[in-house]
């Protein structure tokens, strides 16, 4: 991905159907790549790099002439997308990608995106700032890795390579060729002089943390617990007056903390999250709402206090549900991985699962 005013001046993405001898296994950089006919540049004295080992990617490259610089890129042949680019701060929104596969019938295909945004419908088919000339692509069903050849015009290319790959069984299909979102991506830098590489830490990884765990934990437990005393523990008054009041303040400056990093990282990433920042600020008004519902809470005596009681509870139920949904939204978004979304479903049907038996049990009694 770049966005400078490089060119790539020829881009082939392969997949070779040499001797089953060589590429019936994974690739590696002791592997001796036959390119005679099906490449156009030389493949001989290419530098070589395990790049990403968590999906065994391998780059080779070298600098072809003052201008001209070869690149391959090798990864297991799986039914998903491979991509690479190249980035001057590690990011992929804003830049163009590269980005090749397999389809169902065996063919490879190689297409250009503009990475526009974080959702698909922001990620443009045939658009970027990369020129492509002279592209050829070979496809074999007898191979076992894929591999996407190129060559990049440009005095040097930007030192911070970025390596995505796609979802399992889900390819961009005529006619629009839509990129469904990356399964797993990864930013690193590069020495080209002396072919050393190293995988980036995302300098904001520790925010990203903080503002996801600082809502999880306020909007999206703290609150449901609140609401499951004041529902199922009134028998033991007052504590579970003091309880809930206490449970739903921490939850509510846990939760104005958690929107607070969520600003400040989206000013730092400069990335558009409109839907999930929308449901952020609702779920807050909805909080600051309770509190305010709290200080103005008519006498028991009053005959508006049902009333009273029916606001309460019901938007106290639309906070629960939508800090839920946008816990789970800012996980995707985050590429927060499996774990956050199975820790936070275990402790959500948990509740779940205590609530429904609490309210069972509620019934039967009465």
């Amino acid at each position: 991905m770049m966005k400078a005013s490089c060119i790539f001046g020829t881009v082939f993405f392969l997949i070779l159907g040499l001797s089953a001898k060589v590429y019936s296994q994974a690739d590696s950089c002791s592997s001796n790549l036959n390119f005679v006919g099906q490449i156009l540049f030389d493949t001989t004295n290419l530098i070589c790099n395990p790049v990403w080992n968590a999906h065994s990617f391998i780059l080779r490259y070298s600098q072809a002439g003052s201008n001209v610089w070869s690149f391959v890129l090798s990864a297991p042949k799986t039914d998903s997308y491979i991509a690479m680019g190249f980035s001057s701060n590690g990011r992929m929104v804003g830049t163009s990608a590269i980005v090749g596969w397999v389809g169902a019938d065996g063919t490879p295909v190689i297409k250009q995106y503009y990475l526009g945004g974080t959702s698909p419908g922001e990620v443009a088919p045939d658009q970027g700032s990369l020129q492509v000339t002279n592209s050829s692509i070979i496809g074999s069903a007898s191979s076992s890795n894929i591999y996407m050849a190129f060559q990049l015009n440009t005095n040097q290319p930007q030192n911070q390579p970025i390596y995505a790959i796609g979802p399992t069984g889900r390819l961009p299909s005529a006619p629009g060729y839509q990129l469904v979102e990356h399964v797993d991506m990864v930013s690193t830098s590069i020495n080209y002089a002396t072919g050393q590489s190293q995988t980036l830490k995302d300098p904001n990884s520790n925010l990203k943390s903080s503002h996801g765990a600082l809502n999880m934990l306020g909007w999206g437990i703290l609150m449901p617990i609140g609401v499951i005393v004041a529902r199922h523990f009134k028998q033991w008054d007052p504590i579970w007056f003091y309880s809930h009041i206490s449970i739903q303040s921490f939850g509510f400056i846990f939760g104005i903390a958690g929107i607070i990093t969520g600003l400040v990282l989206e000013n730092k990433l400069g990335v558009s999250v409109n839907k999930h920042k929308g449901i952020g600020i609702f779920i807050l008004v909805l909080g600051s709402l309770q509190v305010m519902a709290f200080l103005a809470r008519p006498n028991k005596m009053s005959k508006y206090r049902k009333y009273w009681n029916w606001y309460h509870q019901n938007v106290g139920r639309l906070v629960i549900f939508f800090a839920a949904v946008n816990v789970f939204y800012g996980i995707h978004l985050g590429n927060a991985g499996a774990s956050w979304n199975a820790g936070y479903g275990i402790v959500l049907g948990v509740l779940i699962v205590a609530a429904l038996v609490l309210e069972i049990r509620m019934w039967m009694r009465k």
